[in-house]
């Protein structure tokens, strides 16, 4: 399992420094929630923060786009330094297009679903994609409960992709802590984003260890 720290909810102040304490407690991602205030109600990152992570660190950077339009915005944060990208399925309707690109640019390309969007509106993209980011919350802030539904959702995509043979791997998003995140794991999930969970006690470092460590 990946855990990946979103730095949403890190001291973007010192964001070399808490990047490196994630990176010592055994992240092996960053995280990057981007908001434009259109497709989500908040404004956040851009790609100078990605760039600036980029220096920060060797460890692959997670760019998740809750976007409109994202399709316009993809070169700008692959060349700042993106490792992966996911866009949202309710945002593109040119959604192959967007994935296509991403793979050219050599980036590994995944697909976002908000609470409500059934899986089945993945049936046709799957095949194409790397990961698939289930959001366990409604994007647009940190800091919000965790989903009880989305288990089941993260199961049955689990289930989905065995019987198709899909080598995709299982993104969660939203409100993980140390109390489900064993749960989330074993579901299906092979990448946990935390933010608060990572960053809010303190002790990035420590907290991104108990972390793996309560995921087994």
């Amino acid at each position: 399992m990946i855990l990946a720290p979103s730095i949403l909810a890190s001291d973007l102040g010192r964001l070399a420094d808490q990047i490196a304490a994630v990176e010592r407690g055994g992240a092996g991602q960053v995280h990057v929630d981007v908001m434009d205030g259109r497709f989500v109600p908040n404004i956040t990152l851009g790609p100078a923060v990605v760039q600036a992570c980029r220096r920060a660190t060797t460890l692959p950077i997670d760019v998740h786009l809750m976007i409109e339009d994202a399709e316009r915005y993809l070169d700008a944060f692959v060349d700042a330094g993106a490792s992966s990208v996911s866009v949202h399925v309710e945002a593109l309707p040119h959604l192959q297009r967007a994935v296509e690109h991403l793979r050219k640019r050599e980036v590994r390309p995944g697909v976002a679903l908000n609470p409500s969007t059934p899986i089945g509106s993945l049936e046709e993209i799957l095949p194409e994609v790397d990961f698939v980011l289930v959001m366990s919350v409604n994007p647009g802030f940190s800091f919000q409960k965790f989903l009880p539904p989305s288990l089941d959702k993260i199961r049955r995509l689990r289930d989905t992709l065995r019987s198709r043979a899909l080598p995709a791997r299982i993104q969660v998003d939203g409100g993980v802590h140390l109390g489900n995140i064993r749960s989330v794991v074993e579901a299906g999930a092979g990448i946990v984003v935390a933010g608060a969970a990572a960053f809010a006690g303190g002790d990035p470092e420590g907290s991104v260890r108990a972390l793996l460590e309560a995921a087994g």
